[in-house]
């Protein structure tokens, strides 16, 4: 059943991509390995997927009604995380957001290119084009600092 496909889907991008969140908080660094190596917000692309599949399989009036709602909110305390995140991340962040999808993946090759360099961290091979202004070759995503959303993407 499709809704199954979505529900449990779903819990297994939300565990995956809490595990990348929860290492990155801890780390003060921002979250780009795992699921967020191709969407900035996977767990609530998760929480939307889970609800897609209970929405399949109890559609009642309630539940049709809520569903955007939901999404909506959702969408919208995203945008709040990552103003928070462009705060505390900067350019970085910045070139991360302007490389990778919000909400759902590409299906074919703009995955962010990592590397490891020196002290373990991690690094974009490509460059990046922000508006009018280049990043140059090897940003490195780390930072001593955390935003109020825990550095959440």
């Amino acid at each position: 059943m499709l809704s199954y496909v979505f529900i449990i889907g779903g819990f297994f991008l939300l565990s995956a991509a809490w595990r990348v969140l929860f290492r990155s908080q801890q780390n003060h660094e921002l979250a780009i390995t795992g699921p967020y190596a191709r969407l900035r917000h996977p767990q609530y692309t998760a929480f939307i997927m889970i609800m897609l599949g209970f929405l399949f399989q109890w559609p009642t009036l309630p539940t049709l009604g809520m569903f955007p709602i939901l999404v909506w909110v959702y969408v919208r305390l995203a945008r709040r995380e990552e103003k928070e995140t462009l705060r505390a991340f900067g350019e970085r962040y910045a070139c991360y957001a302007a490389k990778m999808p919000r909400f759902f993946p590409r299906l074919w090759g703009n995955r962010l290119s990592q590397k490891p360099i020196a002290g373990g961290e991690n690094t974009i091979d490509k460059k990046c084009t922000v508006g009018s202004r280049n990043f140059s070759d090897h940003l490195v995503f780390h930072s001593h600092s955390e935003t109020g959303s825990g550095g959440k993407l």
